[in-house]
């Protein structure tokens, strides 16, 4: 894999940019060599308008998540150079590209669209190729490849470009499975052992850490979730 490989995922306040909404977190991973490496984008933005209720609901992203949070305007030089000259997994590009073309234009008239500085991959193509007439949502590909460790209690855009690196690799024939944090688990050879089968080596993956801010809005959001429903989160558990 020469090429610059960087899988990409969004959260926005509504589902239709036409109606004025907009991005509200950005996570992108950087692949090297088939391995997820140390360099990855991640940023909540404040999206100058409320979060609709429903997709509040799937990725947890609270209007008061939100209030310090900075504009697009503010990481778009930082995401533009993060991203420039490389090949963007997105799983259903379109809408993920809409979006961040949109906050683009917003931020700057002299800044280019995302299609001009990257080529696009669109990851949910792949997978109707392969599985003609399924379900090929993230979701679905991740149950149907067996792809654990990640709480699915929410939607997050760097926790779904992790899982969409492992969707990935497995979509375009690569064997080695991704995991978001340093436990990583090897898959079982079921049945009798097989000298010919190549189990992948994982001693190499590089650990992504979280920065002191992150955790923070991490925690931040996590008393949110707990103070606004009554509720002990997922992530408390482990």
């Amino acid at each position: 894999m020469s090429k610059k490989y960087i899988i990409l995922d969004t959260e926005t306040t509504g589902l239709e940019v036409k109606q004025g909404h907009r991005v509200v977190e950005i996570g992108a991973v950087l692949l090297n060599d088939r391995k997820k490496s140390q360099d990855h984008f991640h940023s909540y933005l404040n999206p100058s308008r409320l979060i609709d209720e429903e997709a509040s609901k799937v990725h947890g992203i609270t209007n008061a998540d939100l209030e310090d949070q900075p504009g697009f305007e503010e990481i778009a030089e930082e995401f533009i150079q993060f991203i420039e000259g490389s090949t963007l997994v997105i799983h259903n590009a379109p809408f993920d590209v809409g979006f961040l073309n949109n906050e683009l234009r917003l931020a700057s008239s002299t800044y280019p669209m995302i299609e001009e500085i990257c080529e696009i991959e669109d990851s949910l193509l792949i997978a109707r190729d392969k599985y003609p007439g399924q379900r090929n949502s993230l979701d679905a590909l991740a149950t149907r490849y067996d792809i654990s460790g990640y709480d699915r209690t929410f939607h997050g855009a760097l926790l779904d470009a992790n899982i969409l690196a492992d969707v990935y690799m497995r979509l375009t024939g690569g064997q080695s499975k991704f995991e978001f944090s340093a436990d990583v688990r090897t898959n079982a050879v079921n049945g009798k052992d097989d000298e010919n089968k190549e189990i992948a080596d994982f001693s190499d993956l590089v650990i992504i850490k979280s920065s002191k801010d992150e955790m923070k809005a991490h925690e931040e959001r996590l008393l949110d979730i707990e103070k606004n429903n009554n509720v002990e989160t997922i992530w408390r558990k482990f």
